[in-house]
């Protein structure tokens, strides 16, 4: 991962008027008896609005582990931007702070995770959301022995999704929306589908890191209209 990262050529976006977040691509091991224990439902939740078909996918994440893995977040329902969507650990950079240093403090402080600088792997390309930030992803070496302790304020649940959920044969899916010219995507995990901007950079990092696709990009896909806000 680190050969492949250090091949791509990142594309960043000028400093401007929009806010600077930094998310954690953090890699970790799994085991597939916790996968067959937990189980994520989005039960109650209206997928109404999701684009596109819907067929087969129900928001239910289980048996998704096994195996090196990403850690995925679901954000708590009291949180004041984008309540109970899929994320990746991050959130905004403070001044004077590197876009490293954000990552690995926002993995700290929302799932009790310290990972050293010389995990850091690299980055990927800045994805510019709509609304209103510019996020740059961070792919960290967690390792293979994670307790994680999310708080309770900003995590509702935390899942370890073994990276070959990335490579299904179904994914990635692209659809379109009236909304914009642009094509929408959509990572089937589980039951559930991952859409922009954390789908944007879980399908980079795949392209990049996994499939060795050095400046794959993924600047023009679109986050769903639920996400604008």
């Amino acid at each position: 991962m680190r050969a492949n990262l250090d091949r791509h050529r990142i594309l960043a976006v000028p400093a401007d008027e929009r806010r600077r977040a930094a998310v954690a691509v953090v890699v970790v091991d799994s085991s597939i008896e916790i996968a067959d224990e937990v189980e994520y439902s989005t039960a109650g939740i209206d997928m109404s609005d999701v684009p596109g078909s819907i067929d087969g996918f129900d928001g239910r994440i289980s048996g998704v582990s096994g195996g090196a893995a990403f850690l995925l977040c679901r954000r708590a329902a009291r949180m004041n931007r984008h309540p109970g969507q899929w994320a990746l650990p991050g959130g905004k950079i403070d001044e004077g702070e590197s876009v490293e240093a954000a990552a690995l403090r926002e993995l700290e402080e929302e799932l009790g995770l310290r990972v050293h600088p010389s995990e850091v792997l690299g980055t990927l390309d800045d994805y510019a959301t709509r609304s209103g930030f510019v996020i740059t992803p961070v792919v960290v070496w967690g390792g293979d022995q994670v307790e994680l302790v999310p708080d309770p304020a900003e995590v509702a649940h935390v899942l370890r999704i073994g990276l070959h959920e990335l490579c299904r044969p179904d994914s990635p899916r692209f659809v379109s929306i009236p909304e914009s010219d642009r094509p929408v995507v959509q990572l089937p995990v589980g039951r559930d589908l991952i859409h922009a901007p954390t789908g944007a950079v879980l399908l980079q990092f795949r392209w990049v890191c996994l499939d060795g696709k050095a400046d794959a990009r993924v600047n023009e896909l679109e986050q769903p209209v639920f996400a604008w806000r």
